[in-house]
């Protein structure tokens, strides 16, 4: 062929079927806006950005190489393909054994899809930041070793704001909250420390005294632990009991309501990093479904407006519903928890997964208007397509493989399961889509909504 007219062909034909992919791509990942956590924002944004650049530099730069390479410095060597060469007839001919059994393969992926979404619903989330690190490691052995001589190293803290809070009054409420805590919560606190600790130690019982002259003659640096220089803070600190995170949410809870019960007036909050980091937690492992319900929403949206066509607009993304289903199943038999990685595989499997798909009934159109019939259109768009997609998935599953290596489970669960959903999502392209795209005769269906469009 021609180089300026291959050239020509590929800017009118693959360019376009590329910027649809890439932009169904950038909306899954864009779904990782739905998280309240800023990193996996910026995981989202950073994701999309990428795959932008790689499509400007792919047309602007890597095409016009590839022209003035084969223009201008051909190879003396002329190396014939043969038009075969293009196809792949391993994937043809499966293919036409997924069509020839759409439906019993249509019933067992719904079925399969559909268990894996009952037990992900469910699923536990692992948020001990200690079980991500490496287990061997000296820094994680020394927190074990000090939690063994002092019970725990968990704190929070209990804050009271006013504007003055060196009073009796004030006082008095710190002194019934640590009673309600060694009364109510005796098995969950090994202790508890604040201003009425110094003022003890100091001798001090009698709260009518004159308090600020009384908290002036105390270490300076002792009363910042508790109170602050404008006397409209004060603090009570609580060491707590090792407990698991479903333990500490109940605990945090009770306690919450208790004082909100006990005192009307003051304003009074639970802080401390335990509370941010299991705020934090529950923010990264939870909303899964919701960002894989947004992204799925804008591709379809997106894809409707391009394609003006419902029915292309919906069938790329029916196989990554079933994969997001198959993911949950594998996540479930193996055991693996999600971490705050693997919460976002949602947003990769949309991304990678509408690529796919989208490319491949690109190719199908372009072989329906050659004339082939429905069946034998499908098993010439999967055939001419699958070394793209095998290359592109297989580079892609090289370089996330090299996360398994690492010490930190989370990082090597992430690389696992990335693996695992680019094997489920090439399983989808491959034997699955082909069966939906018969089974919802999608070429009469286009026409019909074309023409009344």
């Amino acid at each position: 062929m021609n180089k300026d007219h291959a050239l020509v062909k590929t800017l009118k034909k693959t360019v376009p079927a590329v910027m649809t992919a890439m932009t169904s791509t950038a909306l899954g990942l864009l779904s990782l806006y739905g998280s309240k956590v800023p990193m996996i924002n910026d995981f989202g944004s950073m994701l999309t950005i990428g795959i932008v650049f790689a499509f400007i530099i792919g047309v602007l730069i890597f095409l016009p190489f590839l022209y003035i390479r084969d223009k201008h410095f051909p190879s003396p060597v002329d190396f014939k393909r043969k038009k075969s060469s293009h196809h792949n007839p391993f994937v043809s001919k499966l293919a036409r054994v997924s069509i020839q059994f759409k439906y019993i393969i249509l019933a067992l992926s719904v079925v399969l899809a559909g268990i894996g979404i009952y037990f992900d619903l469910n699923a536990t989330a692992e948020t001990n930041l200690e079980n991500f690190m490496p287990q061997d490691s000296e820094a994680l052995a020394d927190i074990k070793t000090l939690r063994n001589i002092i019970g725990s190293t968990e704190q929070i803290a209990i804050i009271i704001k006013d504007d003055n809070v060196l009073d009796e009054q004030h006082l008095a409420l710190i002194q019934d909250i640590e009673l309600l805590l060694t009364t109510n919560y005796q098995q969950s606190i090994i202790e508890t420390q604040s201003l009425l600790t110094l003022l003890n130690y100091a001798g001090i019982n009698n709260y009518e005294v004159d308090l600020n002259e009384a908290v002036s003659n105390l270490p300076e640096d002792q009363v910042k632990l508790f109170l602050n220089t404008n006397r409209t803070m004060m603090v009570i600190n609580l060491s707590l009991k090792d407990m698991s995170d479903e333990v500490f949410d109940a605990f945090l809870t009770d306690l919450s309501n208790d004082i909100d019960y006990m005192n009307s007036t003051q304003s009074i909050s639970i802080t401390g990093q335990s509370v941010i980091d299991a705020e934090m937690m529950k923010a990264l492992t939870t909303g899964r479904y919701q960002m894989t319900i947004i992204g799925l929403s804008l591709i379809f949206v997106t894809l409707l407006i391009i394609y003006k066509s419902f029915y292309r607009a919906i069938l790329p993304i029916l196989p990554v519903i079933l994969i997001v289903g198959w993911s949950g199943l594998v996540m479930y038999l193996f055991g693996i928890a999600y971490t705050p990685l693997t919460a976002t595989l949602g947003a990769l499997i949309m991304g990678i997964g509408t690529e796919f798909t989208v490319l491949i009934i690109e190719r199908y159109e372009e072989e329906k208007q050659l004339g082939l019939p429905k069946n034998e259109a499908i098993q010439s768009a999967l055939s001419k397509m699958a070394n793209p997609i095998l290359v592109s998935s297989l580079t892609t599953m090289g370089g996330f493989s090299a996360l398994i290596l690492s010490d930190f489970v989370i990082l090597s669960n992430f690389g696992i399961m990335t693996l695992v959903n680019l094997s489920l999502a090439l399983l989808s392209t491959f034997i699955v889509l082909p069966t939906i795209m018969t089974a919802m005769l999608i070429e009469e269906k286009v026409r019909e909504v074309d023409m009344v469009t």
